[in-house]
């Protein structure tokens, strides 16, 4: 189960699109061999994010022990994995998957060198998220309306107002948050998205200042469900 998130970068980029991936164009003449101008089209450097503990065992429709969840995250840490996100701290009634998120986090196994970060999408599961010993946490926005009112239970703007609070909070907390913006392409609900919908939820949150880029996400069919309240 390695559903993971990838993000590319090289020191000669040029990002197409909306997407999440950047390609860097050689300066190798073409009477080269297509295995050295295959060689310098690689990316210089590839990030994993490992999101299967969270956003892979959510969508399943029979409740995970709490030991296997723990179990699964100690097994990806051994497996050179360099950050993987563990669980979402939402109401458990709207994702009961995720009730047991506070055992999950004093349960596993932190590998030195591992980062463990935590979907926290409001205040009230920030602070939750903290009390747990979470060290790192992420927060998304989606480009698309329906989506975001079906995945964290309240429209675009408000995720932005809500985001702020989690912002403000971690930087007294001196706690790094990474963020994503989901839906750039297409929602599963509303079909395609439109790029200046993209445009304005990534100009929201540009202002906040995130550890690392914004991140751009595309859902297909097979969306999560991460509600809250």
């Amino acid at each position: 189960m390695m559903a993971a998130a990838m993000r590319f970068v090289n020191r000669s980029t040029l990002r197409l699109g909306m997407g999440q991936q950047y390609l860097g164009f050689s300066s190798v003449p073409k009477e080269k061999t297509a295995g050295v101008r295959a060689a310098h089209a690689l990316p210089a450097k590839v990030k994993i994010v490992e999101v299967g503990p969270r956003d892979g065992l959510q969508n399943e429709k029979t409740v995970v022990p709490t030991e296997a969840k723990i179990n699964l995250i100690n097994m990806l840490s051994e497996s050179g994995l360099p950050v993987i996100e563990a669980t979402s701290f939402v109401s458990p009634k709207w994702v009961p998957q995720m009730a047991d998120q506070v055992e999950v986090m004093k349960g596993i196994s932190k590998k030195p060198g591992v980062s463990y970060p935590v979907l926290t999408p409001n205040l009230k599961g920030f602070q939750a998220a903290l009390n747990a010993g979470a060290s790192e946490v992420a927060i998304f926005g989606a480009a698309s309306e329906l989506f975001s009112k079906k995945n964290i239970n309240c429209s675009v703007e408000e995720s932005l107002q809500r985001f702020e609070e989690v912002m403000k909070a971690a930087k007294e907390a001196a706690v790094p948050v990474r963020g994503y913006v989901s839906c750039v392409v297409g929602c599963p609900y509303e079909g395609q998205v439109a790029p200046e919908k993209v445009a304005h939820v990534s100009f929201g949150l540009i202002q906040f200042q995130f550890f690392q880029r914004i991140r751009v996400v595309h859902h297909s069919l097979q969306n999560n469900q991460a509600k809250s309240t």
